[in-house]
Parts: structure tokens; sequence; C-alpha cells
């Protein structure tokens, strides 16, 4: 008798009870019920919609901020493992867990225009501890053994790392599904006993998430596991025997080395996992214990004749319930804006040491390097951002040739009359203010030059006065009397009341600041 109480907050639960059979007359000590606690419990009539929006979805949805996520169901063969995983073929409505979620994934991703993505899909077979790739695109697999060998390898840092086992790039969900029903194609499927179509291996199928955001040096990577266990069953229940013996030994050694890793992981104290005895515990050592968020499915067969294999499948449950994985965001710097950066970082340090010692390099600049520095300057040019800098290093050849190449763009423009003040003001708004401004400018440029002439023409009356005082001796000391006491103007700016000595050099030093103050003003009226 099975009884389910959701009355229970938060944590619904199951009920097993076996009535003794008193008829037989013998003494019978077993328990009569057992109770199990469940986060969610689903009866038959639940349909697959309901079973995704309750497991699937919360652990897709971790899987996109960038969390490592798993879900497995686990039963005993019959049970309804694989319908939940992958679905029946029938009717639309009865997709399973795999295609909901890669619908789901796709959904999510195409709202999510800014930033990059990319899915791959792997889908690993573990048939008799042999690992073998499903999606192996250089084989035509007539049978299992067609296909390439899969075996694991692991790096120092105790990280594993799947050889042989290809990755698939999926842009739409359509290449997602294409490359879940090709693998479904190649599983190993036979008829026993207990299912008419039961699946004879574990199977893994992985999505691979990345995702960056454009400019960021910054990439997030998360996967998510959706495996379908074999079925656990008794020998001596079903009778096998043969290959379907074979196999049911290998389902049954797998489980069971399962089992002793969830053991392991519950115990608080425990030091050793055995994570190695089996291919598919090495697979799942982040799901199990690791960073991921995993679920687990538990999936039950309501007959009396199964009924121990139900609570031993509770008891299971309970056990993995027990870990606390410790689930941490997969952020790392993209390996090849690292490159480029390193690159750039041990040129600028070339080029420094080249400074420090000394060593500059005296031969001409070839073309490509022409080229490529006049590149820059345009890109340096056109580049709207105000920090952004030119990057030539400390080659004094290309420093000199980047002025000469500004130098040459600047004359340009103003013998085709374009002014670069002008060409950068577009607000007619911005344009009033400055008018005013450069009309000021000008009107105290011309009032200064009137000055200056003014000043130039006193000096050289002066000048003139002297030299006529040198040809006249009897008249020069008291000319030159005359004239060094003669004061200025009382309008002169500087306030000056004698003639310096060094009359010619302040002339000539009047003058050519005369002709700069016509350079300015000429250059201002552009």
């Amino acid at each position: 008798i099975y009884s389910i109480d959701d009355d229970e907050k938060l944590t619904p639960s199951l009920e097993i009870i076996l009535p003794h059979d008193l008829a037989d007359g013998f003494v019978n000590n077993k328990r009569e019920s057992y109770k199990f606690k469940f986060q969610k419990i689903f009866d038959q009539g639940a349909n697959q919609e309901t079973i995704f929006e309750n497991i699937a979805k919360p652990v897709a949805e971790s899987v996109l901020a960038g969390y490592n996520g798993t879900i497995f169901a686990y039963g005993q063969t019959g049970s309804g493992k694989t319908f939940t995983i992958t679905g029946g073929a029938e009717r639309y409505s009865d997709r399973g867990i795999i295609p909901r979620t890669l619908s789901y994934i796709f959904e999510q991703l195409q709202k999510d225009s800014s930033t990059i993505h990319t899915t791959q899909i792997s889908y690993l077979e573990i048939y008799n501890e042999c690992g073998y790739d499903l999606l192996d695109p250089r084989h035509e697999a007539s049978s299992l053994e067609d296909l390439p060998k899969v075996t694991i390898l692991e790096d120092p840092d105790q990280n594993i790392h799947l050889k042989n086992l290809s990755l698939h790039q999926a842009a739409t969900e359509e290449e997602a599904l294409n490359l879940l029903f090709l693998g479904d194609t190649n599983r190993m499927i036979a008829e026993t006993p207990m299912n008419q179509a039961s699946t004879r291996s574990h199977c893994i199928f992985t999505i691979h998430l990345s995702s960056k955001e454009p400019g960021s040096a910054t990439v997030r990577h998360a996967k998510l596991h959706l495996v379908d266990l074999a079925g656990s069953e008794r020998v001596a229940k079903t009778g096998v025997g043969g290959q379907l013996l074979t196999e049911a030994k290998y389902i049954n050694l797998s489980l069971h080395y399962l089992e002793q890793v969830i053991i392991a992981l519950s115990e608080k104290h425990r030091a050793h996992i055995p994570y190695r005895n089996s291919m598919m515990t090495s697979v799942l050592r982040d799901s199990l214990g690791g960073n991921c968020m995993t679920t687990m499915i538990a999936t039950l067969s309501l007959e009396k004749r199964n009924i121990d294999e139900s609570i031993s499948t509770c008891r299971f449950a309970q056990r993995v319930a027990l870990i606390k994985n410790e689930a941490v965001l997969n952020e790392e710097i993209d390996p090849r804006l690292l490159i480029v950066r390193l690159q750039k970082e041990i040129q600028e340090l070339k080029d420094e040491l080249a400074v420090v010692t000394g060593e500059q390099r005296t031969e001409a600049l070839t073309d490509a390097e022409l080229l490529q520095l006049e590149k820059l300057i345009t890109s340096f040019l056109e580049d709207q951002d105000p920090e952004s800098r030119l990057e030539v290093g400390t080659d004094m050849r290309k420093i000199h040739h980047c002025f000469h190449h500004l130098k040459k763009l600047l004359n340009d423009k103003k013998i085709h009359g374009k002014s670069t003040v002008s060409s950068e003001i577009k607000d007619q708004d911005c344009q009033e203010p400055l008018k005013e401004e450069y009309q000021k400018l000008r009107d105290i440029l011309q009032q200064r030059d009137n000055e200056i002439n003014i000043l130039v023409n006193m000096l050289k009356k002066e000048k003139k006065k002297a030299q006529d005082a040198l040809h006249l001796p009897s008249m020069g000391r008291s000319e030159c009397r005359r004239s060094q006491s003669s004061p200025f103007p009382p309008w002169n700016p500087e306030g000056l009341r004698t003639l310096p000595s060094s009359a010619t050099t302040q002339v000539q030093d009047i003058s050519t600041f005369g002709y700069k103050s016509g350079l300015l003003r000429s250059k201002t009226g552009q």
C-alpha cells in the first residue's frame, strides 16, 4: 500500500505499508511500514510538463547563470527512467527532460542578445564499463563496437578529461535535437522479461554553455549533465542468461559502486571517496560531492512483486539527499584575450628595455611598417574615446614618422580650407559663443598691432634724430641730452618713460613681435 502525505510543510512523504499475512501461520517480524521524505513526489497522473517545471527548469536556470548542474534518474528496470529523461516518441507532449531543457535554454539565449553564447553537445554511453561516443562523426556505426572508445584521463589537479569524446556545436534548438536523436539511435536497447525496450547502458547527455559579454575578458563556463542510468534488476527474478546476464552483472556492479560513493559522501569524516572504482562515478565526480547543483529522480514501480526494489530505491535516494555540494560560479579569463594581453605586455617591456640600454634602430622603416603606422594613426583619429592612445612603442623612427604624418594631415586640411575646429563643432548653439569670443580676440589683436606700429614709428624717428646728432658735433651733446629726456606719450600701455640704450635691438624685437602678432591674426582669421 502506497500513500502520499502532502500535508507536511515543504517535505512531502511517501509511506509504504506491508501488512503481515497471518494466514500462513508463520511468525513475521518484518517492518510493516516505511516512510520516506522527499522534496517533491509525483504520482502516475503527473505529466511531463509538470516534471520539467518542478525538477529540470530550476537546474537549467542555474546553468544559464554559470553554475554546473546534473539531473539523473535512478530506479529499477521498467520504472520509467528513460521515459522521464528522454521522453516518448509517439506524442509531442511526451517529450522528456532533455528535449524540454534544450528548448528552454535556447529560448532564453535568444532573449539575451547582449551576451555572446556558445553551446556544445556531447553524448557518452557506458556499456559494460566501456565508454563510447554516440555522436562520433567519423564512424557509421552498425553496432556499438564500431564506435570509438572513450577513455578517462586525470590531470594533476584531479580533473577528469574524456579522450575521444567529441563536442558538437549547436547554434539552434533544431541542431541540438538532431544530435540527441542521432545518439539515441546508437544506444544499446534489448528486450528483457522486465521491459520490452530496456536500455542496457548508462547514458550521459551533456550541454556545455559558454557566455561572454562584448568587450569583457571574463568568460562563464557551465555544463549540464542529464543522466539516464541503466535499471537495476535481480537476476534471480528476471531469469536472464547469456549476453543479458553479462549486461545485468555490469549494470548492477556499476550501480553498486555508485551506491558506495554515495555512502562515503554521506559520512562526515570519510577521508577516501572511491570515485575510481567505475567509469560512471569517475565521470560524475563533479556531480557527486563537487562543484555542481545535482538533482536526483527516483522512479518506482507500483507492482506488488517489485516492492523490495522500490524500498531499496527510496533508501538510496535518502542517502543521496545527505550529500552537500558546493556550487560556485565558473568564471575565467578568455585564454585568447589573455594571450594577446601578455604578448602586448612583452612587447612593451622590450621597448622599455631598448630605451634604457640605448639600443635604437637606425635603418629605414619598411613599407609594411609604414602602412601599419598609417592605419594606427587613422584608427586613433577616428576613435571617439578620449582616453585612447596611439601605441607605437619607443622606436624613435616610428614616433617621428607619426608626427610627420599628423603634420601632413593637418596641412592638407588647411590647404583644402577645412578648419579643424569648425569640423568638430556641429552644434549651432556652441558656435555662437565661439564666434563672439573670436571677434573679441580679433579686435584686441588689431588694437595691439596699431599700438605696436605707432611705437615702431616713434622709435624710428628717435633713431633718425640720434643719427643726425652724430653728424653735428657742435649740437651733439645738447641733442642727445634732449633726446634722452623726452618722454613717451601718456597712452603708452607699458608706462615706458625712457628709451633703452640698445634702441636698434629693441626695434628689431618689436618688429619681430609685430610679425608674430600678424601671423597669429592671419591664422585665426582663416
